[in-house]
């Protein structure tokens, strides 16, 4: 640096010198910037002291050492956590003569028991900086152990004692540790704990070690409705039971929940921890996660998150393989997790998180530890019961395919924007009159000569009718992008109006009632069995809401002198000639198809709500059920022919030898 630019510097430095620097003694850092200790003093900030002291005495419980906290919220914002754990050490500490080793733990930062591994195998808190942090953060601290059947106190004022550690007597029947405080209004300001927060907090943790009962109090005055003045908490069924609470009456897609417990595979003689989870995969649901890292929440995820992610990716995969769907192999962990409800804890020694508020594990070995400790019960779940294996393949591979359809759509530049308010409908629709959806019915017919007839036979208030022209598209064997093209398919979607696939809405459904009405005959079937796939892949919810029907037209008109009646196949007719009209001559007229009925006849035999007869399509109400329907519509409907073959071979026995004489 030349001379020159140091004679322009300012005289004196602006008066930095050693006088400028402070050296912050004790707990006095935490006082002067709590941020980096508990992420600020906000409102999670603030119940983050909570945590901290109640992260002690589940790590007392996870250890082995204690079976029972209590956590009391007092008025005057006071909060007490009890355990029956081994109580604080209250000896001399060997490094700091004439302090014990409570009030080196209350008043100096980094010391604690979690460092070495040898008091805890898998702890919550880490860096020694929890209860101390507490104590220099609140107005007031009151500390009691019980131990060696004595009991001990000391009492501390925004960190700092009030006075040496007190022997209060003997208590032969009782140990642990009480840390009783109150959060200082320098720091927090004019901020109180919230009971329905703190109720919540000690609930979730009961359900994160099986093997520990909290106990919740507070004074009468803070309950409500939501939060009772006293609760115990203690679930034998770990995150199960907490899962089975948070899904209640939903319907899932797998009737059984993916949950379990494993220890992690000892290396060097050494135990490494173990894992804890809860899967489920409700219908109709955004789903939510809960991730832990010995006991305390990780909202931000991490390796632990990621070993599961993995596991379940690839075990569907594998599944999806076994079952001979190729597919399967496209599926990434966003169509599994999405939408599924999911809970994880782990217990790992030396776990490294993002931050001192532990938002986010960065463990690297937390992912190969879950993974392989998951994936190996996953496996089990899918394979051990292949329907409900199957099932949930095919709910994932619908997320699948729906996450395609959309990446697709969104690299197809549009030509042209649509308003959105105004309705179009499709030019071969004769829509009907009335003014709400209620009571109203489309009817889905075959060809021109058949719909000409329909439109004369209908109610014009109520009945709307839509004529296809032959045999629509089989979705179940077509790529995504031939559906779309489809012009009747898009027709049909444009009259219903309420949208397709996940974007399926039966609320915005145009008709109360859709009817399917074909020729009484093996095309006819054909066709019907075409739209009822349809409806199946791409308007499931409408089907399992009751909106879907067939049609029941007749097949022949028989006639004896003025009397006639209609059958609807070869055995009604052979029905109402062995009874109707026994003994009589008997003219049988056979319908072509709708086309050939005159309107009267069509609409007294398959139109009139009070002659005709509809049969609904329904699914079944479980999920595993309804794939049980959507497997066998693959198999009849889909891509592989040797499927429809093996299907008819195996069923031939079932034949009527009678029909195959007729």
């Amino acid at each position: 640096m030349s001379q020159d630019l140091f004679d322009a510097l300012p005289a004196g430095g602006g008066d930095y010198d050693s006088s400028s620097i402070e050296v912050l003694e004790g707990l006095e850092p935490v006082r002067r910037r709590p941020g980096m200790y508990i992420g600020g003093t906000d409102e999670r900030a603030y119940h983050h002291l909570a945590a901290e002291v109640l992260d002690n005495s589940m790590d007392e419980a996870v250890a082995g050492h204690a079976n029972r906290i209590e956590m009391v919220l007092d008025e005057g914002n006071r909060l007490t956590v009890i355990d029956n754990g081994r109580g604080m050490p209250v000896d001399e500490h060997p490094k700091f003569p004439g302090k014990s080793t409570l009030e080196v733990i209350m008043t100096t930062l980094h010391s604690g028991g979690k460092f070495s591994g040898k008091a805890y195998a898998t702890s919550g808190g880490l860096h020694g900086v929890g209860v101390s942090v507490v104590n220099a953060l609140s107005s007031d601290t009151r500390v009691e152990v019980a131990r060696n059947k004595e009991v001990f106190a000391q009492h501390f004022v925004r960190g700092v004692p009030q006075g040496g550690l007190q022997r209060l007597g003997p208590t032969p029947n009782r140990r642990g540790t009480s840390v009783s405080f109150v959060p200082d209004t320098e720091i927090f300001g004019d901020r109180s704990f919230n009971p329905k927060r703190l109720f919540k907090l000690a609930r979730s943790k009961a359900y994160l070690f099986a093997g520990v009962e909290i106990r919740w109090k507070c004074a009468p005055s803070l309950a409500s409705e939501e939060v009772p003045s006293e609760a115990v908490f203690q679930f034998p069924g770990g995150l199960s039971d907490h899962l089975r609470e948070q899904i209640a009456d939903r319907e899932c897609v797998t009737a059984d929940f993916f949950a379990g417990q494993q220890d992690f595979s000892p290396q060097h003689g050494e135990a490494q921890g173990r894992v804890e989870w809860a899967v489920a995969w409700p219908l109709w649901s955004d789903g939510s996660t809960s991730w832990y890292c010995n006991t305390v929440p990780t909202p931000d995820g991490g390796t632990h998150e990621q070993g599961l992610r993995t596991a379940l990716t690839r075990s569907l995969r594998a599944f999806g393989e076994l079952v001979g769907q190729k597919k399967a192999k496209d599926i990434t962990a966003d169509d599994v997790m999405t939408g599924a409800e999911i809970m994880l804890s782990v217990f790992i020694r030396d776990p490294q998180f993002q931050s001192q508020t532990k938002d986010r594990l960065t463990s690297p070995e937390a992912a190969r530890l879950v993974e392989n400790a998951v994936r190996d019960h996953f496996d089990h779940f899918l394979a051990d019961n292949m329907e409900r294996g199957r099932a949930l393949l095919g709910s994932v591979m619908e997320r699948m395919d729906e996450r395609l359809r959309r990446k697709a759509e969104r690299e197809v530049k549009r030509k042209t924007a649509t308003s959105a308010k105004k309705l179009r409908l499709p030019g071969k629709l004769t829509d009907c009159s009335g003014e709400t959806d209620a009571e109203t019915e489309l009817f889905i017919v075959e060809g021109d000569s058949a719909g000409g007839s329909a439109k004369q036979a209908r109610d014009r208030k109520t009945q709307a009718i839509l004529p296809i022209r032959g045999k629509i598209l089989n979705v179940a064997s077509a790529s995504a992008d031939k559906i779309r093209a489809n012009s009747e398919i898009a027709d049909l979607a444009l009259a219903l109006g309420c949208g397709t696939r996940k974007d399926c809405d039966p609320a915005q459904l145009r008709y109360d009632r859709i009817v399917i009405m074909t020729d009484a005959d093996v095309d006819g079937a054909h066709i019907a069995t075409l739209l009822m796939t349809f409806f199946f892949q791409e308007m499931a919810e409408v089907v399992r809401q009751g909106h879907l029907y067939l049609a029941q037209p007749p097949l022949y008109r028989l006639t004896a002198g003025k009397e006639s009646a209609y059958a609807k196949d070869d055995a009604h007719r052979a029905e109402l000639e062995a009874t109707k009209f026994k003994g009589k001559k008997v003219d049988v007229g056979r319908f072509k198809g709708l086309g050939e009925m005159n309107p009267g006849q069509l609409r007294e035999t398959t139109m009139n709500p009070a002659t005709r007869s509809l049969i609904r399509i329904t699914l079944p109400t479980e999920h595993e059920q309804r794939y049980a329907v959507k497997e066998l519509v693959e198999q009849l409907m889909g891509r592989n022919p040797e499927h429809r073959f093996n299907f008819i071979q195996n069923r031939a026995g079932e034949i009527d030898r009678e029909m195959i004489d007729a």
